[in-house]
């Protein structure tokens, strides 16, 4: 180091051939003496086993005996000789293995150090272009009004052309997202004369048109209602519970079919956990006014991301519903919707939903809970696809949730991570949204629980860039160009996006006073298990293990628990013995699919998906009005 380092901090030289050469010399030679070591370990063994065979047959010898006494010392020396030469052979070998395993952990840092200069080259080499670019067209043309992007303020999409583009001050670079490092941004301070773009806009809701609208998406004021709901509920009791105990017998298995006490459970049904998801509706509650579709897609991926904002801290499992149980949340006077699950099925785990909101869009959605206890962690990957649509353009949307991780199940600190692909595509348009959940890395520099996302139109033109956190906030920033970049080390070619300045999507509601000792539940789940009157016998605010865990009577909860599972198995048995041995259903969980009709929804083929799903039929809220639930089973 000190032999290339000079004042001027310029390391150029660091990487130059000769070093290159160096290194590839000098691992040539390292990996030569290891072979050197090794042959000496087996000449050593060799010959050791040769001078013992040797030393042994001169013992078997008639010989005199002061023969015999110097025999005997050179017998013990050789054997010191044979102890030593075993200790230096195992201490060598586990040397070695200890320099392979750390050779690897240098080797991936090794490798992310030398991505990451590459992509710091990328970015100054786009730099260097940039800035010459702007110093030809202030010699150029020093008096040109200096705002050629407005046309993405007036609300047109389309990319200006020539050097323009290039030119504008206020842009952002963004890589495209072939690596875990989607995105390198560069940010500029924005010209003064920019701050009249706004008033271009026609309309308050004009998307694309309104900064405040874009920049305080998240901060709306939540509607008043006429009802006051709970902000509060008892504190969770200090249980202590040995988790290994319980669980170190069911590795392998359906995390469904474990039972589990209360103590890993906060009290809320899945139905309720799928319900909040509604928390941040106010974002489809503004993309129904986006004329542009892929400006809508924008807000409709800000939503996809939010429903796992919820997650962060909710390491405990939400209670599995009984088959039959119903949630509903009916807030048309503040969040303008009305919202129906139901469990259609046991095993699997599956569960209907279904959205209405007066502001003109529905969603739907059959969510099947697949999970898995691996050991150290457990997997959990809902199976399903979620369905939006929009009344007045008729747009609709088809997306899949991620795959959650809860890891340090035996050691340790439990924490949740989300990971996978999301592709949001609406089939009307065929705009498609690309979404990268980044899982955690020790190694990585990326920031935790990372986001970014790619919108483009049908023509697989990119229009928007998203980035961000699935627990506090995502951004947007709109494409004004794009160019392939020179090709990377390892030989990739990535896309460059020049962008505008980032937008406010979303952001994440601050957590209620004392959340921690509250399950560390949102505003909006602390009122999901409140008392209602009037909801239907079957709703989860009605279960009675779970309305004593909340008041923070396990043990009662518990009994009362086991007792509402033999009753569910009773029932079971019950209907499958009505299907009969003559029924066509070849697997017990399709005899008992077959056997059991839910009661709000029903299996149709999803034309989108080519999937059976539960779409709700109607009937819900015309018996709640007339308060007649005689249908209702008693699973309770």
């Amino acid at each position: 180091m000190n032999t290339h380092s000079d004042d001027s901090g310029d390391d150029d030289e660091a990487t130059t051939p000769a070093d290159k050469s160096e290194l590839h010399h000098t691992l040539k030679n390292l990996s030569l003496k290891l072979d050197d070591l090794s042959t000496c370990n087996d000449l050593i063994a060799k010959h050791g086993a040769a001078l013992q065979r040797s030393l042994t047959e001169l013992d078997g010898l008639k010989i005199p005996s002061e023969s015999g006494e110097k025999l005997k010392v050179v017998n013990e020396r050789a054997t010191l000789f044979r102890i030593t030469s075993n200790a230096m052979i195992n201490a060598c070998r586990d040397f070695l293995e200890l320099a392979e395993i750390h050779s690897r952990k240098w080797q991936r840092a090794l490798q992310y150090e030398q991505e990451q200069r590459v992509h710091l080259e990328e970015t100054i080499e786009q730099l260097a272009k940039q800035h010459n670019s702007l110093e030809r067209a202030f010699h150029s043309a020093p008096g040109r009004p200096a705002n050629p992007s407005k046309s993405f303020i007036e609300g047109d999409l389309l990319t200006p052309k020539g050097e323009d583009s290039e030119e504008d001050e206020d842009t952002e670079y963004f890589d495209a997202m072939e690596d875990s490092t989607s995105f390198i941004t560069v940010i500029t301070e924005a010209k003064e004369d920019r701050k009249a773009e706004g008033s271009t806009g026609t309309s308050s809701v004009d998307w694309s048109s309104a900064d405040n609208v874009l920049d305080g998406a998240s901060l709306v004021p939540k509607g008043s209602s006429k009802v006051k709901r709970r902000v509060r509920i008892p504190n969770k009791p200090n249980y202590s519970l040995n988790l290994w105990s319980i669980m170190k017998n069911c590795i392998g298995r359906e995390l469904s079919r474990i039972p589990m006490p209360v103590n890993f459970n906060e009290p809320l049904s899945m139905l309720q956990r799928l319900t909040e998801d509604l928390e941040y509706h106010h974002l489809l509650d503004k993309a129904v006014h986006c004329t542009s579709s892929v400006e809508q897609m924008c807000l409709v991926a800000a939503f996809s991301v939010s429903s796992y904002s919820t997650t962060v801290h909710r390491i405990a499992k939400p209670f599995n519903p009984m088959l039959g149980e119903t949630f509903e949340l009916d807030r048309l006077d503040d969040m303008g919707l009305r919202s129906l699950c139901e469990q259609v099925s046991h095993h699997p785990p599956s569960a209907a939903h279904y959205v209405f909101s007066k502001h003109g869009w529905s969603l739907w959605q059959e969510i099947t809970i697949s999970s898995k206890f691996r050991g150290k962690y457990i997997s959990i990957m809902p199976l399903g696809a979620i369905h939006l649509e929009f009344q007045a353009s008729g747009n609709h949307y088809v997306w899949r949730k991620s795959t959650s991780t809860v890891h340090n199940i035996i050691v340790g600190k439990l924490w949740i991570d989300q990971s996978g692909d999301i592709e949001i595509v609406n089939h009307k348009t065929n705009d498609r949204c690309q979404l990268k959940f980044l899982p955690y890395s020790y190694f990585s520099k990326e920031a935790a629980r990372k986001v970014t996302g790619v919108v483009s139109d049908s023509q697989g033109k990119a229009h928007y860039v998203l980035s961000g956190s699935w627990d506090e906030q995502m951004e947007c920033s709109k494409v004004m160009h794009s160019s392939p970049s020179s090709p990377s080390s390892d030989g990739k070619q990535k896309t460059v996006y020049q962008t505008l300045s980032a937008k406010l999507l979303w952001k994440k509601y601050p957590l209620p006073e004392n959340a921690e000792n509250m399950y560390y539940f949102s505003e909006l789940a602390l009122t999901l298990n409140e008392h209602e009157e009037g909801v239907a016998p079957t709703d989860s605010r009605l279960r009675p293990d779970q309305r004593l865990m909340e008041k923070g009577r396990w043990d009662e909860a518990n009994t009362e628990k086991q007792r509402l599972e033999e009753k569910q198995r009773l029932s079971r048995r019950r209907r499958l013995e009505a299907c009969g041995p003559g029924s066509s259903c070849s697997s017990e969980e399709e005899k008992e699919a077959d056997a059991y009709t839910p009661l709000w929804f029903e299996k149709r083929l999803d034309p989108l998906t080519g999937e059976m799903a539960c779409v709700y039929k109607g009937g819900y809220w015309e018996a709640k009005e007339k308060q007649d639930w005689h249908m209702c089973p008693n699973i309770f």
